[in-house]
């Protein structure tokens, strides 16, 4: 840095002998505003502590607006033969105040090295740290043991697609336009004929208008409704539907399913019991109740005094369903029954919020 500063040294030297040509042209002025500058500057470089203040630094010494170029716009002021000196001294001011942020900079990055090296070294003495490892989330382990359910007793697991045809998820399936189910405060429209599955019935009628009978079928899957959030609702969750055709269908072969299915995903002394319901789409329609797993029966919290938790609902499958698949009713008959992943999730760990399922806290996850 002192081997820049001769032009600023030279003219200090003269102030201080007393030269008079020096006094009576204007440079001493302008010398003592360029080292007040200058000593300004570096006193803020010496005293900064990152690098994004080094750069406000420069930029209000050496930027467009600075003193600095203030002062080079005013040389065409100066007599002709004083400015030579006075350029040479700007810019050896220039210079100085480079020169002391690179040399900042470097060591600001130093500092900076060090204490990255410092941070990142490994003591191979110390104990390893310990790896949480993952674990299925308990509606995984739901689904999996029930596809395994279904399978053992020879049904195939079929999916289809979330945004589908409003024909596939209301028309087919015997649901009128009118019906509740239908609105648009329970449905999300995509456009008229495009919406979110509500249920995975369409995944059946897509079954039923690919393949002929005997078929027995499960479709799991996310599903879409109007809901607010809260702990038995949600705008997205998960459901399973079964759906079997064959000759000779009755309800006795559905209640035999159900309570085989029911009874291997939560034990024998588990009842159940069918209430008469309606559906659009099976015909006659019931709505499942299973015996409470905590008092079995006699009535508690956890099934609100009732001794039964509703569970599903279930039913024949509607003639005109068969026939809108281009099914002979006449031939075949089937039955089909849905439930709610989440809820039979719920039931079987005995969680009674189901936003505890979407959180991922790790806190509750690890319980299972």
């Amino acid at each position: 840095m002192k081997e820049q500063e001769g032009v600023l040294e030279q003219i200090k030297a003269k102030i201080e002998s007393g030269d008079m040509d020096c006094v009576k042209n204007d440079l001493k002025g302008q010398f003592e505003k360029i080292i007040g500058m200058r000593n300004e500057a570096i006193g803020y470089i010496e005293a900064s502590l990152d690098l994004k203040e080094l750069d406000n630094i420069k930029v209000r010494f050496l930027g467009k607006k600075s003193m600095l170029v203030g002062m080079l716009k005013q040389t065409g002021k100066l007599d002709a033969k004083d400015r030579p000196m006075f350029g040479s001294m700007v810019n050896e001011a220039r210079a100085v105040i480079e020169t002391a942020i690179q040399e900042k900079i470097a060591a600001l990055k130093a500092i900076v090295s060090e204490r990255s090296v410092k941070r990142e070294t490994l003591d191979i003495t110390l104990p390893g740290k310990r790896i949480s490892r993952g674990k299925l989330h308990p509606m995984e382990t739901v689904l999996s043991d029930l596809k395994e359910i279904f399978r053992g007793m020879g049904y195939t697991v079929v999916d289809g697609p979330e945004i589908e045809k409003t024909e596939y998820v209301f028309d087919m399936l015997n649901t009128a336009e009118g019906h509740p189910a239908r609105d648009e405060g329970d449905t999300f429209y995509i456009n008229d004929e495009t919406v979110l599955r509500t249920q995975t019935s369409s995944v059946q009628i897509r079954t039923m208008l690919k393949k002929k009978p005997p078929i027995a079928v499960i479709s799991p899957g996310a599903v879409y409704r109007f809901d607010e959030v809260d702990a038995t609702h949600s705008p997205v969750f998960h459901q399973c539907e079964a759906l079997v055709v064959d000759k000779n269908i009755t309800f006795g072969d559905l209640k035999g399913t159900l309570e085989t299915f029911i009874k291997r995903l939560y034990g024998e002394e588990v009842r159940l019991r069918f209430r008469p319901h309606h559906f659009p789409y099976t015909e006659p329609s019931a709505e499942v109740d299973l015996s409470c797993f905590k008092c079995g029966g006699d009535g508690c919290a956890f099934c609100k005094g009732e001794g039964w938790i509703e569970m599903l609902g279930c039913g024949i499958v509607h003639p005109q369903v068969l026939a809108n698949c281009g099914i002979d009713p006449k031939v075949y008959s089937g039955f089909a029954f849905g439930v709610g992943l989440e809820r039979i999730t719920m039931m079987r760990y005995e969680i009674d919020d189901m936003r505890l399922l979407y959180e991922n806290d790790a806190r509750f996850l690890n319980q299972f």
